[in-house]
Formats: C-alpha cells, structure tokens, sequence
C-alpha cells in the first residue's frame, strides 16, 4: 500500500509541475512582443496633417531636428504642427503618432476617428465647425501677397494696387475666397498645395498668390526671387475673425480631448505661437 500511495504522490507531483509549467508558458507568451507602444502603458495622439503645406508641416527623410516618423512610411514630419503637437502630446503623456492624409480627407479622418486630431494649419470656420470641433487657435494668420521681387505687384500698398493680377491660392481654403478683392483680377483654379503655388508662382502661371503670413514667409524665405508683401490694416484684405484664427479639429463631442488641448494653449500667448513660427521657418528644409 506505501508503495503504491508513494507511486500515486509520484505521478501527482510530476502532472501539477508540468500544469505549473504550461501555465507560466502561456503568461510568458502574453506579455512578450506585441505593440511596444501598448507595452508602455502610454496613450497614442493620432494626429492628421498633410505634411506637405511648410511652414506648418513638412516631411524629410530623416529626423533631423525632431522630426516624427510618419505612420506606415520612411519619412519624417516636422513643422510647426509638430512642434505643436509634440507639446500636446507630452503635456498629456502620450506617444504622438503622426498620419499623412491630403487636405480634403484631413476633417473625414477626424470625423471617421482614424485620427483624433487634424493639426494643419486650418481656419476655424462656420462651415468646418458643422462637421468637427476645434480647440482654442493654436495660431493667428493674416493674409498677404506672395509675389515675384521684380514684378510690379511687389511695389503695392494696398490690394487695390494689385488690380488686374493673375492670382491663385491653395485648394478650398479661405485664402483663396479673398483673391476675389482684388480689382479685375483673373482668378485661376485653385492648387492642391503649397509647393504647387510656388511653382506656378515661379513658372509665370500667375503672378500672385494670396496666402497667410506664414506661408508666405516661409516661401519667401526659401526662395529669394518671391517677396512677402504687406499692407496697413485699412488697405489690406478685408477679413473676419475667423478668417485669421487657426485651430485644432476633433471629433465633435470630444470634450476630454478639447480640455486637455485647452489647457496647454491656454498657457500660450500670441508671442509663443509666433516664436515657434519662426522657428518653424527657418528649419524647413528648403531654407538650408
């Protein structure tokens, strides 16, 4: 009887050792590999933007200055957005996860939750606002003129002096509803992106642009045959507060989001958002 109570302990004790085994097999399995960000325990800021409209937003190979890799890509974007949205980001102890998407599909992405945030360089306008939510302005634009230095639109002092211009901006925008102030001028359909208004500005397809301050800036700063042209408050381009202000999209309701966002840009000034523009602008890669 011993000897076989002693053979049954025997047997007993070898099963529960290769259950214990099995057991701590499966756990190991579980908790090794996955997605590293899941492991971090940290949250992921999903955030939208074309990465192709400097200063706002740009892509490079590298990255070079602090730049963020683009999701399912070899680039990098960089830009004032991300400088933004990395602030964001880390006030909130969250990885930043940076998507590229065209401009027309960045308020559908928001609306869909493929991002959480489209931060792009976008007016906060009445027509946008039925459709996604926007944070406080993280950036406040003026309209200007982007012309040739040797052309006869770079001598105006007001938009009326601009009579006549061949004139463009980017694709639905609302830089591109002003060009209509300019006396007599042809307007030519508007262009999908930045670098496409360079293009057509330098080539002599038109001979104005009509963007923000930054934009302009930016060009001008990174081609020294374009100049910025600005006018006095009363003989420039007539604007309404949403004109100029720039805000983040959400998805509407987001309420958690759009506090935490707040709270950042609330801490802001004007003078913060225009230091970093021009931080912006000068590390575009065009302007090395």
């Amino acid at each position: 009887m011993k000897g076989v109570f002693l053979m049954n302990l025997k047997k007993f004790l070898k099963a529960a050792l290769c259950g214990a085994m099995v057991v701590a097999m499966a756990v190991t399995a579980g908790c090794g590999g996955g997605d590293k960000k899941a492991d971090s325990g940290k949250k992921v800021l999903k955030v939208g933007m074309e990465c192709a409209y400097a200063p706002y937003n740009w892509s490079q190979p590298s990255a070079d200055g602090g730049a963020v890799k683009i999701a399912g890509s070899n680039e990098y974007a960089y830009g004032y957005d991300v400088m933004i949205a990395k602030k964001l980001a880390d006030s909130m102890g969250a990885d930043l996860e940076i998507h590229k998407i065209e401009w027309d599909g960045l308020a559908p992405a928001v609306v869909s939750g493929k991002i959480d945030a489209a931060i792009a360089g976008m007016s906060i306008t009445s027509k946008r606002k039925e459709s996604v939510d926007f944070t406080k302005p993280y950036y406040y634009a003026t309209v200007v003129a982007l012309v040739k230095k040797d052309s006869p639109q770079a001598q105006a002092k007001s938009v009326a002096d601009l009579k006549g211009s061949i004139a463009t901006s980017q694709l639905n925008t609302i830089w591109y509803d002003q060009i209509d102030q300019v006396p007599d001028v042809k307007k030519l359909p508007a262009i999908d992106n930045v670098p496409g208004m360079i293009v057509a500005l330098k080539s002599g397809k038109c001979n104005l642009i009509v963007t923000d301050i930054p934009t302009a800036k930016a060009a001008a700063f990174a081609n020294p045959d374009l100049t910025m042209v600005t006018f006095p408050e009363d003989k420039g381009f007539k604007t309404s507060k949403e004109d100029v202000e720039i805000g983040i999209a959400i998805k509407k309701g987001n309420k958690e989001l759009a506090d935490a966002m707040n709270k950042v840009l609330s801490g802001m000034t004007e003078a913060d958002f225009n230091k970093i523009m021009d931080e912006a602008i000068k590390k575009q890669p065009l302007a090395k």
